[in-house]
Order: structure tokens, then C-alpha cells, then sequence
């Protein structure tokens, strides 16, 4: 890509550019890994093209990123921690001093050095994998908790449980392309549910839950596990770090990483919540982070997973009724087997509820 030399010139990478390629399975932004010669040896940087019709505020998101990352280093080195620069994400500036570059065509970049002998890993295969993966946020939402000042919200509203089912509500009303009437078992499952949907909101707006620094996106292979020790290395994909209770990260690991099947799974006997899964969750997460967390923030931590299962089931409803015009959909009916998968999620932990607030008792 010739446009790349450009790229790599606005950034202060040392060495003399060799070449690129696509890297890592992210499905919203561009990510190459770029290859640099040093004094003869091949070195390693990841360049990425944030998608910005995502993300309508690239300098806010790219403020918060920098702030984030600057704030874990400091914490590392206060903790006299060894190889920095594969513990947290580092920014490489460009030759402006700012975080990030923008090409002739408007695109914003942004330059990492890259993580070596580390792998995301997209399926979970043990309970290793999931007690490191939450150990690694847990970690993570502990160095942030003093970050100073408020973060930029890149996306407002992005965890607001009562604006998404009130948006359902608004959705099977108009009903514009004749689709209620297909899916009023899970339209009945959602009202059933609809106390759930204040919980975490309103203790938030009345302090009992307080405010702080979160991921967001607390997918399994968001964290880079080590390839020679199997330890939760490094916490990536940022974007969407930003003001956020610390109960949907958790509820979202919940979400993602105990259950194996597909996420639009036509099956429903291969959907359910894997409860030696979630005590790996747990006592992962509650290593790291169980000294700044409140008592409610503990009380709630099996709840989270429901409720954030519950949400993205409501999208999903959502979508399908107005038409499939969020998530991208590859085939007829994807997004309402997708809704449906969830939905057994939520019923699968409604069915094993005491058994993961036993779970969390213990371990706290």
C-alpha cells in the first residue's frame, strides 16, 4: 500500500519501513502490523485507521487512550514491573508529538509497538484462559480507579439499559416491517424482565454505585495472553474506555467467555452458562480488583452478567423489528437467532443464579 510510507513517516518509529500487513480479527478498525528494519534487525509496530464513522470523536477517544495508558505505565513502574512495553499498550507519538495522524484523506492513525510472543485467543479452551482474562481487567480497573478527572464519554449512553428497552418498546409499536408477530415469545420474555433493567442505573445515580474507569468491551481476546506462561499479559482495544460501572465489564466477561457456542447458534441445547467458567471469572477478577470495589459493586457481580446478557439480547430484538439496520447480518433471521441466544443465556443464569452468588460469596 503505497499510501503506508506516508503512514509510517508520520510516525516516530525508528528504522527504515520494510512493509506491512492485515493483523488480528477486529472487525471495526484497520490494523496492520508494519515491519521496520533497525540495524538489520526486523522490528515490530501495529498501525491502525480508526474507523471514524464509529467513533464520531477520534481526538476525545485517542485523549482517553493516551491518558489511560500514560496513568498504567506509571502504575507498572510504581510496582516495579519488568518489561513495560508488553504490559500496557504504548503509544509511539508522531513526528508532531501528538497520538495520533491524519492522512490526506481525513483517516486518523495511530501507532503501537507490538506485543510479541502474546495471542488473543478468540474461543475459550480452559479455565486458565478465563481466570487470567479477568484478572487482567480486574487489574486493569484497579490501576485506573485514582486515574484524575472525568474521561471523555466517546459514546454516550453506550451501557444505559432503560434507553435500550424503552427503545424496544418504541420498536414493537411501529412494528414497520410486520415482525412482531413472530417473535412474541421473546417480546413476552423481554416485559417480563423489565425491572432488571433500572437496577445498576439507579443505584448509580444515587451513589451507592460509583462512577469509574472502564473497558467496555471485556471480550476474552481483548486480553493478550503470554505465550511462554499462559498469564494475562496486556489489556487491549481501548476505543471504547470511558466513564461506566465497573459491573458491565464484569457482566460482559460473563457474557463472552462462558458459553462456547456461536453467537447466532440456531441450537438452544448448546447454549449455557458454564458455571466453572464463571468461578474462574470470579476469583480472577476478585484477585485484582476486590480491594476498590464497594459491597454493592460485589453483590451484583453475578447479577451483571444477566443484566448485560439481557441488554444485548434487547438489541438484538431491536434490530431484527426495525429492520436489521445496526448489525450486520450475513443471512435471513440472524439477528433474532442472535437474540434468542442471549436470552438463553439469561435464562440459563437465572436458572443457576444461587449457584453464582454462592460462588461469589465464598471467593470474596
Amino acid at each position: 500500500m503505497d499510501q503506508f510510507k506516508d503512514v509510517a513517516a508520520a510516525f516516530q518509529c525508528p528504522g527504515s519501513y520494510l512493509g506491512e500487513e492485515p493483523y488480528g480479527s477486529g472487525h471495526i478498525n484497520d490494523t496492520y502490523k508494519v515491519f521496520y528494519d533497525v540495524d538489520g534487525r526486523e522490528v515490530h509496530y501495529i498501525h491502525q485507521r480508526v474507523n471514524k464513522n464509529i467513533f464520531k470523536d477520534v481526538p476525545g477517544l485517542m485523549e482517553n487512550i493516551g491518558r489511560v495508558t500514560r496513568h498504567q505505565r506509571k502504575k507498572f513502574e510504581e510496582a516495579g514491573a519488568d518489561d513495560l512495553d508488553r504490559r500496557v499498550l504504548t503509544l509511539i507519538p508522531t513526528v508532531d508529538g501528538t497520538d495520533y495522524y491524519v492522512d490526506a484523506n481525513g483517516d486518523f492513525w495511530r501507532c503501537y509497538v507490538f506485543i510479541e510472543d502474546a495471542v488473543g485467543i478468540d474461543v475459550i479452551e480452559n479455565t486458565d484462559q478465563a481466570y487470567e482474562s479477568a484478572r487482567a481487567f480486574g487489574e486493569f480497573q484497579c490501576q485506573l480507579a485514582d486515574l484524575p478527572g472525568r474521561l471523555v464519554e466517546t459514546i454516550p449512553n453506550f451501557h444505559h439499559t432503560r434507553s435500550r428497552f424503552d427503545t424496544l418498546k418504541e420498536a414493537i409499536e411501529a412494528d414497520i416491517h410486520g415482525r412482531a408477530d413472530d417473535v412474541k415469545d421473546e417480546i413476552e420474555f423481554a416485559m417480563a424482565r423489565e425491572e432488571m433493567v433500572d437496577v445498576v442505573i439507579d443505584l448509580m445515580a444515587s451513589g451507592e454505585i460509583p462512577e469509574r474507569v472502564t473497558h467496555n468491551d471485556t471480550k476474552l481476546n481483548n486480553v493478550l495472553i503470554d505465550n511462554a506462561s499462559g498469564k494475562g499479559q496486556c489489556v487491549i482495544d481501548l476505543d471504547t474506555v470511558m466513564p461506566g460501572s465497573v459491573l458491565y465489564d464484569f457482566g460482559d466477561m460473563i457474557r463472552t467467555t462462558t458459553n462456547q457456542a456461536a453467537e447466532d447458534e440456531c441450537d438452544l441445547s448448546k447454549v449455557k452458562m458454564n458455571i466453572d467458567y464463571f468461578e474462574a471469572l470470579v476469583k480472577g477478577y476478585l484477585e485484582t480488583a476486590s480491594g476498590f470495589l464497594v459491597p454493592k459493586e460485589r453483590e451484583l457481580l453475578a447479577f451483571s452478567g444477566k443484566l448485560i446478557t439481557f441488554e444485548i439480547g434487547l438489541r438484538f430484538l431491536t434490530d431484527y423489528l426495525q429492520g436489521d439496520v445496526y448489525f450486520k447480518t450475513h443471512r435471513e433471521g440472524q439477528n433474532i437467532d442472535r437474540c434468542r441466544k442471549q436470552f438463553k443465556m439469561v435464562q440459563s443464569m437465572e436458572e443457576q443464579m444461587d449457584a453464582m452468588q454462592k460462588i461469589v460469596e465464598d471467593c470474596t
